[in-house]
């Protein structure tokens, strides 16, 4: 797992904190030291605020029996002491990483070849055993498909990155179950949509809840800057309902209609956190030989019962 922390700040830090204790809390065997863990990660991350107020990353690696967690950081470095100053009370001394010593397993401290530094501990933390994975290669309708290949038989990145998106959501949907694969569409929609969310209200200066004009007008500029053609059709109090004549994946959506709910989910997060609840339901789609899509967003938990009704029609 990889992490980046835009900020130093003591904000971002505690969020960073908690995100990192909350992953090894899910995955920790029950004998795990999750409070040990918690005090080294809080420690290590408050020491990159006091030597390194930048942009810093964090990596866990837990390939082996105990998590180890690795912080980069580029500022001016610093020499790691992990003895107790004479004055316990001194500002800035010492005592971080004497916790972190004697919390975790070992401890190393390495200088960046561009400046900064890696500090990196082994955790108290041990995971529960995991299935081994070696899945046999799948060969009906796998992306990228062969007509996306250049001349020279490599592709683009273009065509790599939406293969990426779709071999995985189809890897979790065949793995974990339909309601894994759920759980991972909707945290993309939450997390993208809400930072496109961010954007448009910063240049547009909105702040409270946007309006179903302004929604719809975040959804033809979101889906035009990756290509899409959308425009709207209507938009009121009850619903948002949008038309389509060019998909942003191109062609190959029909071989991977799963993309759909990349733009569902996008969509009723953003109508969700703006009306108080929302529903999305996908009545046409390029994805499966419709001319155009057509989208209802339905705000306010309108439409509750046709929407269930319409799942198997592409309602997400």
């Amino acid at each position: 797992m990889d992490w980046y922390l835009e900020g130093s700040t003591p904000e971002a830090v505690s969020d960073l904190r908690h995100e990192i204790v909350d992953y090894l809390r899910r995955h920790a065997a029950p004998e795990s030291d999750l409070a040990g863990a918690q005090l080294a990660i809080s420690e290590l991350l408050s020491n990159v605020v006091r030597h390194a107020p930048g942009p810093a990353w964090a990596n866990l690696d837990w390939s082996g029996e105990r998590a180890v967690l690795a912080v980069h950081d580029l500022g001016r470095g610093f020499e790691p002491t992990t003895e107790l100053p004479d004055d316990l009370l001194q500002a800035g001394g010492g005592r971080g990483l004497f916790i972190v010593s004697n919390v975790a397993g070992w401890m190393a401290v390495a200088a960046k070849r561009a400046g900064g530094s890696r500090v990196m501990i082994e955790l108290p933390v041990t995971r529960v055993a995991e299935r081994d994975f070696d899945p046999p290669r799948q060969h009906a309708e796998a992306l990228p498909a062969r007509e996306e290949a250049a001349p020279d038989g490599t592709f683009g990145k273009e065509s790599f990155l939406r293969a990426l998106v779709v071999q995985l959501a189809q890897a979790v949907e065949a793995n974990e179950g339909p309601d894994a694969a759920a759980a991972a569409v909707a945290q993309v929609g939450a997390d993208v949509g809400g930072r496109m969310e961010e954007e448009f209200r910063r240049v547009e200066g909105i702040t409270g809840e946007l309006s179903p004009m302004q929604m719809a007008d975040l959804y033809v500029r979101l889906k035009a800057a990756i290509d899409g053609d959308f425009y709207v059709i209507e938009a009121d109090e009850e619903r948002i309902v949008l038309g389509n004549r060019a998909c942003p994946f191109g062609d190959v959506v029909r071989r991977a209609p799963g993309l759909c709910r990349m733009t569902s989910s996008v969509f009723g997060g953003i109508a969700a956190r703006n009306s108080g609840g929302a529903s999305v339901v996908l009545e046409e789609r390029i994805a499966l030989g419709d001319p155009e899509c057509r989208v209802v967003v339905w705000l306010r938990g309108a439409h509750a019962g046709e929407f269930r009704s319409a799942h198997d029609y592409g309602a997400v």
